[in-house]
């Protein structure tokens, strides 16, 4: 069977491909800048999903010590037990077993707490890449806010403060089609984060992402539905 991964080599290669295109048809526009930043946060990615699956043998190494060191100095303090008959009480063992009780659950408590510093550094990381993403799918948000397909028909009045247009149908059609494909590629590369990585919180994360980029998306293909019926008027 073929393992169904994503290949972040080819997500790259997508992406600066989508910018060589943007800038083709729109030279020097801010959008094919904002292409280009999201070449570089997929080209960062390989990096940051290598440090994450990076085996980190410090956090275990620290565990280990710790339980070795509380380990030996309950035993040191239960080996120093003494009573003055030489005996142990039912009192004395109660008191024992409390204070056994109580440290297990302390080790306890640390150990988990201990083991859980990996996986929250690599959640972290993986959250404020994700942050880097969803800013960026609202800039590419922005850029088509003001891309209104009514302001083809020529009985419409523009006021003194509308924003220029000079975009024929068929070119705002390229460009809002070019952010949809953006907002696509934004929501793969967050993918990559996680699809060789199971943490709920980061994967939770990544299908907020998903759902959001969908959403943008089907906002802007509402405008090219409009545009396309223009056309076809």
């Amino acid at each position: 069977m073929t393992k169904c991964n994503l290949d972040s080599q080819k997500i790259l290669k997508t992406i600066s491909l989508l910018r060589k295109r943007i800038e083709e048809r729109f030279s020097g526009s801010s959008l094919s800048m904002v292409c280009g930043d999201l070449a570089a946060i997929a080209r960062d990615s390989d990096d940051t999903i290598a440090d994450i699956h990076k085996n980190r043998p410090g956090y275990r190494l620290a565990v280990f010590v710790f339980v070795a060191a509380v380990l030996g100095c309950s035993a040191f303090g239960l080996c120093g037990l003494r009573t003055s008959s030489q005996e142990i009480t039912v009192v004395l063992l109660l008191q024992v077993l409390d204070a056994v009780f109580n440290i297990v659950i302390l080790v306890g408590g640390a150990i988990i707490f201990l083991v859980s510093i990996e996986n929250r550094t690599k959640r972290k990381r993986i959250v404020r890449a994700i942050n880097k993403l969803i800013c960026l799918a609202h800039v590419i948000d922005a850029h088509q806010l003001t891309k209104d397909p009514s302001y083809l028909d020529e009985s419409v009045i523009q006021t003194t403060h509308s924003p220029k247009r000079n975009m024929t149908a068929f070119e705002l059609g390229r460009y809002l089609d070019y952010c949809s494909e953006m907002l696509s590629m934004v929501s793969k590369v967050g993918f990559l984060y996680v699809q060789n990585y199971n943490d709920p919180t980061a994967t939770k994360l990544v299908r907020d992402l998903e759902e959001m980029t969908n959403g943008l998306s089907r906002k802007i293909w509402q405008k090219i539905i409009i545009i396309q019926n223009e056309r076809k008027a």
